[in-house]
């Protein structure tokens, strides 16, 4: 496996962009059983290379491309085309998630060859295609090595190289002048790419190992940062198991859980400190355990309870049954918007948190270290967590949630362009201390920047942000 190298010189496009945005939305379905020459006529009216054959469900499960035709035709002549799409197809074909980010569709299609790729939604049914020569413009020579690090990764020391080559990656895209959000969306995606990763190898071994198959549905949830898509260069293992099943069945899963955690450990993602791991009982529920634990949480409110919903509202699934996330997702905030004294609770917790600036002005350092965590990262989270389980909002991303929010008339403009604002501040402040740090071999890097480090204008606009955070945070009070 390629190490990363060179990438403080790549190109930021493909770490900044996901399928979504660059995929070509002409896309062409077609039955299995369609006269071939009918595909064809349809393809050149529509004026596309591909058209992609879809099953009762609406999942594709095959492509047919100019390629195939001009393959069809060498092998068999014009004969080759009294047939139908589903003989002449290429199957299975090959995929890739709308919300992928683009270096992973170049590492596939430089990888394999792909030509097309169809990108799918949450469900899996197509909403787009990819094409080489759509994507020509992106310069990636040096960033094609990570998506297929991940997906290539044979264990823990597979994926420790990756692990390794995220600050690198990281310095790469802040030279080039990315969003600190961006980049921490992109630690964040490989961070969860891993853990999958990690349950599928764990699955497979389990296997062979005499476990036998899942023993029902399952799904494995990576929670709080990962799950918000907003990682920093220092990270721990959160992650939950959820699974439709009995008593029974928790033995197969315990198995797991300690496979995946141990697997990920040995990669460079440490245990928990708090042990919010699959590994644990508490971190491993049924559904209809998970669904008592949630009604537990905002009916019988402790200050540990705090610590939990901060980790576990912003939970998405990595592996397994998405059906399964969703319907423990749709309960939990379900539940949640319906206790008044839990929302009440938690705005009061938002409103309560302290202010970075004293007095006078001065940051409140320890050891002249600022905690901008603490301080910054998460009122600016927990204000957001709360104003989206009150109005039923189900994405976890912060800057999503405040958009949401302001879309739905929640949250004036003004109000979301200062969060975000003060959001890429803390994340860039954030980044740029941490790659000094390991430089200067601090390992793990801390989450607390010296504001002298800063220049003027910097610490000036750092100032800002924490004085605007202490105001804005009240946005999401009481009543509101």
């Amino acid at each position: 496996m390629d190490d990363l190298t060179a990438l403080a010189r790549i190109d930021s496009f493909p770490y900044s962009h996901r399928m979504r945005e660059v995929m070509s939305a002409s896309l062409l379905t077609g039955d299995p059983a369609m006269d071939l020459r009918t595909a064809i006529d349809r393809m050149q009216d529509a004026r596309v290379s591909s058209i992609i054959a879809l099953d009762a469900d609406g999942l594709a499960i095959g492509i047919f491309t100019e390629r195939d035709l001009l393959r069809l035709l060498a092998g068999t002549g014009p004969a080759g085309l009294e047939t139908t799409l589903g003989a002449a197809m290429s199957s299975p074909v090959a995929t890739i998630d709308s919300e992928a980010f683009l270096y992973l569709a170049l590492a596939k299609m430089a990888k394999y060859g792909y030509r097309h790729l169809v990108v799918v939604d949450a469900d899996k049914r197509p909403v787009g295609v990819a094409t080489a020569r759509s994507l020509l413009r992106v310069r990636a020579s040096d960033a094609l090595a990570l998506g297929l690090s991940v997906e290539e990764a044979r264990g823990p020391e597979d994926m420790a190289q990756v692990m390794a080559g995220l600050p690198r990656l990281t310095k790469g895209l802040l030279a080039e002048g990315q969003t600190a959000g961006n980049i921490a969306a992109v630690i964040a995606s490989t961070v969860r790419d891993l853990t999958a990763r990690a349950a599928q190898l764990s699955e497979r071994a389990m296997a062979e190992d005499g476990w036998g198959a899942p023993p029902c549905r399952y799904a494995l949830l990576i929670l709080g940062s990962a799950g918000r898509g907003e990682s920093l260069l220092t990270f721990d293992q959160d992650n939950a198991i959820v699974y439709d099943g009995g008593e029974t069945d928790d033995r197969w899963f315990a198995e797991l859980g300690k496979r995946i955690n141990d697997m990920l450990n040995a990669a460079g993602i440490p245990f928990c400190e708090g042990g919010v791991m699959a590994r644990e009982r508490k971190w491993r529920k049924s559904l209809e355990e998970w669904k008592a634990e949630v009604h537990n949480w905002v009916f019988s409110l402790e200050n540990q309870t705090v610590m939990y919903c901060d980790i576990f509202f912003d939970f998405q699934r990595v592996w397994g049954d998405r059906a399964l996330a969703e319907e423990l997702r749709t309960y939990s905030i379900d539940k949640a918007s319906q206790s008044a004294f839990f929302l009440q609770y938690l705005a009061q917790h938002v409103a309560q948190m302290e202010s970075a600036v004293g007095l006078f002005g001065q940051f409140k350092c320890k050891l002249g270290r600022l905690n901008a965590k603490k301080f910054g990262l998460l009122p600016l989270t927990a204000a957001a967590r709360l104003r989206a389980i009150r109005a039923h909002i189900t994405v976890t991303g912060t800057e999503e949630r405040y958009t949401e929010l302001q879309a739905r008339g929640m949250l004036h403009e003004d109000d979301l362009r200062d969060f975000s604002e003060i959001r890429e501040l803390l994340f860039r402040a954030m980044l740029v201390q941490q790659i000094a740090d390991l430089a200067a071999g601090a390992i793990p890097p801390s989450a607390r920047i010296d504001p002298t480090a800063l220049d003027k204008h910097a610490r000036g606009r750092l100032r800002w942000a924490f004085h605007r955070l202490h105001a804005l945070k009240h946005v999401c009070g009481v009543g509101r």
